[in-house]
């Protein structure tokens, strides 16, 4: 078998070199494990109680604003999952006026939408749910998909932009998120204070797409995607939106808010185990983002949240990296056959024609072509085939191999 050299993995957990934001130093380490060492060696420092005090002056500076023309402090943007039960019950643990906002994406899990619903009732707030027309997100369904290998997309850009949106026309200056995703991946320590912006988003969040690369496709015409469209920066200026993060100021502990959530407020876990990942408490406002959303990533880089879920398990301290091993073993290349079978059906698609796009976005750092097979380095120390190639011979086959491939 002849290829490039050996996919890298991380010493201390189980992320590959092809992850997107991992930076490997010379011991082998990625640097998303970096910072969690950074995190961990400030857990009992004087950081925190700093950051908790700089919360609690950010708290009485909204407060002092309630004259202004919003009936609300902030908007919290809400999936419905576990870090938005805890995102708005710290807020109003600290007597804070909460608005949620949702972007509704159609897919989501039975109990995840009945774990949406149930916010406006148990946290007694006010609560508005946006959605586009069902033809319209099967539209984006599909032409993310084809576009970028990402079905999802539009989720990513609705959750971010309508919230956005919303504190501009209602006048409301602070929206409250929660995780800093991209220290997770290792892109900042716990000095640097991380706040929302148009460019993070664009860059990361929609991987520099923006609505325009939607119009034509899958016959999506502008009108459908006014809501996809960025308020100006002089709109934004104007009523002063700032984008905080709540893991600025508090240890971003899921597996804990998850147990308090449960307990407090009655949040369910999904019903029924995931093909693609162990945990059972994630991801439950799509029920594509853990099955064929995630075997995507999987076909591009070689990895899933079997990977993800056990590298923050084994940072949290809750999971050796051997034990991460095997759940990499188990669940990053399984092939999620209801689920797959449901998106097909919901964007009228064949698995073969599917196959034969995804096939397009593997990334030449990881996949190699042999026998008419699919191969890749794995963190066991052996390469191994993961399914027929789909693409055709000839053309296709040359244009994929000096491809460049976009993360997702």
């Amino acid at each position: 078998m002849n290829h490039r050299s050996p996919m890298r993995y991380c010493t201390r957990c189980v992320y590959p070199a092809a992850s997107v934001n991992a930076v490997f130093d010379d011991e082998g380490v990625c640097s998303a494990c970096r910072v969690s060492e950074q995190f961990d060696a400030i857990a009992n420092s004087a950081f925190w109680a700093q950051r908790k005090q700089a919360w609690l002056d950010l708290v009485e500076q909204i407060k002092s604003r309630r004259d202004r023309a919003s009936n609300w402090d902030l908007i919290v943007p809400v999936s419905g999952g576990k870090d938005s039960y805890w995102q708005v019950h710290l807020a109003l643990e600290h007597g804070l006026r909460p608005l949620l906002v949702t972007y509704h994406g159609n897919n989501y899990l039975p109990e995840g939408q009945a774990n949406l619903d149930r916010m406006r009732e148990t946290l007694g707030v006010e609560h508005m749910v946006f959605g586009p027309s069902v033809e319209t997100l099967r539209k984006l369904n599909r032409a993310g998909f084809e576009l970028m290998g990402d079905m999802n997309w539009h989720s990513h850009a609705g959750i971010k932009i309508t919230p956005l949106r919303l504190a501009v026309q209602l006048n409301i200056s602070y929206m409250l998120w929660g995780e800093i995703t991209w220290t997770t991946a290792g892109m900042f320590d716990p000095s640097d204070f991380a706040e929302y912006n148009k460019r993070t988003v664009l860059e990361h969040d929609l991987r520099g797409y923006t609505w325009r690369d939607f119009v034509g496709r899958c016959g999506l015409t502008e009108h459908e995607l006014t809501w996809l469209r960025f308020p100006t920066d002089a709109e934004i200026d104007r009523v002063g939106v700032r984008g905080l993060y709540v893991g600025n100021f508090f240890p971003w502990k899921p597996n804990e808010h998850a147990a308090l959530v449960r307990d407090r407020y009655a949040f369910e876990f999904a019903r029924q185990p995931f093909d693609r990942t162990y945990r059972t408490m994630s991801n439950l406002d799509d029920m594509h983002e853990n099955g064929v959303h995630d075997y995507l990533k999987f076909i591009k880089f070689g990895y899933g949240r079997g990977s993800d879920h056990s590298c923050k398990d084994i940072r949290d301290g809750l999971m050796t990296r051997e034990q991460g091993i095997e759940m990499v073993r188990r669940y990053d290349h399984v092939k999620p056959r209801r689920d797959l079978e449901r998106w097909l059906h919901y964007v009228g698609m064949t698995e073969a024609e599917f196959d034969r796009i995804a096939d397009g976005f593997r990334d030449p750092r990881v996949w190699w072509i042999d026998g008419g097979q699919w191969w890749k380095d794995n963190l066991w120390g052996e390469a191994s085939a993961y399914g027929p190639v789909a693409l055709p011979d000839g053309e296709a086959r040359a244009k994929y191999m000096r491809a460049t491939v976009h993360a997702g």
